[in-house]
């Protein structure tokens, strides 16, 4: 069975302004996540779930659906404040519980190996050739996790901060730990982030982290359920706190649930955080129609 990509595509934009999600970037009109799905579809990805918000439902698939037609079977899935294990008051909240949450929501669609992405962000066929590679050997398998590991330095903005889980991996290259670290940003020369107490501290340039394209089981969902449940317990009544996927993995990775390969990858990453970026990816994948790496239009 093909595996499925889980396409994280609910993000409100506030730092960007807008819906990056459907911004048109490519030379003829062409939205970051049409390269996501272009890759997946030729490194042999089945299916594509897309997780949204039902404010952008119809913009979304005006925007997205009708060009994969014949080509990638497309579905949906809606996360919302109120989407929970159980019911309580939402309404102190503005926006969602976070990418562990959006990615709960496609339980309901996916019943194979499946891949998780963020749709604003663009990853290189050759890390969707990496996951379908992966996915692919593990059918079957409980627990058997991936991820696509990128250098701290080439995830940066120039235009403001970022948030970006470092990994740790052994010597077998299994992901022992993963760390959030936030206001990330380049200064002088020097990576740097700002830790609890506003103190500013270096990181590694060539650190590894997570850019959130994941390879998974579908035993996850379940495990996935309990750990969000324990997190509302903690942080219902909260207006920010979010449920990372990263913080979900390193808690199963540490109870002994699951393991975590870290696939090394040729590939380059960037995304759209701030409108400031737009500039630079509209250049980008100029450049990589001109140099022939996809065709135009893409579909």
């Amino acid at each position: 069975m093909k595996p499925s990509l889980v396409v994280l595509a609910a993000g409100v934009g506030s730092r960007y302004g807008g819906l990056k999600q459907i911004d048109k970037l490519g030379p003829t009109g062409e939205t970051i996540i049409d390269y996501s799905v272009y890759d997946a579809y030729k490194a042999g990805f089945g299916k594509v779930v897309f997780v949204i918000r039902k404010s952008i439902e119809a913009d979304f698939k005006e925007a997205i659906a009708d060009k994969y037609s014949g080509k990638i079977e497309v579905d949906y899935v809606l996360q919302e404040i109120d989407k929970t294990p159980y019911s309580f008051d939402t309404s102190h909240r503005q926006k969602p519980w976070g990418t562990g949450h959006a990615v709960l929501m496609a339980a309901e669609k996916v019943n194979e190996n499946f891949a998780v992405i963020n749709g604003d962000d663009f990853y290189g066929a050759d890390a969707f050739l990496q996951m379908k590679s992966f996915l692919g050997k593990n059918t079957g398998k409980k627990g058997t996790f991936s991820m696509v590991g990128y250098y701290l330095e080439n995830t940066l903005s120039e235009n403001g901060f970022v948030s970006r889980g470092l990994c740790q991996v052994d010597e077998n290259g299994i992901l022992t730990d993963v760390t959030e670290f936030t206001k990330i940003q380049e200064v002088k020369g020097e990576i740097v982030f700002e830790d609890k107490d506003g103190i500013s501290k270096n990181l590694e340039r060539n650190s590894l982290v997570s850019m959130n394209f994941w390879g998974f089981t579908p035993d996850l969902f379940p495990n996935l359920k309990e750990l969000f449940i324990e997190f509302l317990k903690e942080n219902a009544q909260s207006e920010k706190a979010e449920f990372y996927i990263p913080f979900a993995i390193n808690d199963l990775i540490k109870a002994n649930k699951a393991s975590a390969e870290v696939l090394s990858t040729t590939a380059s990453w960037f995304g759209v955080t701030y409108r400031e970026d737009r500039e630079m990816v509209v250049e980008t994948l100029k450049e990589l129609h001109d140099k022939n790496i996809y065709p135009s239009p893409l579909w």
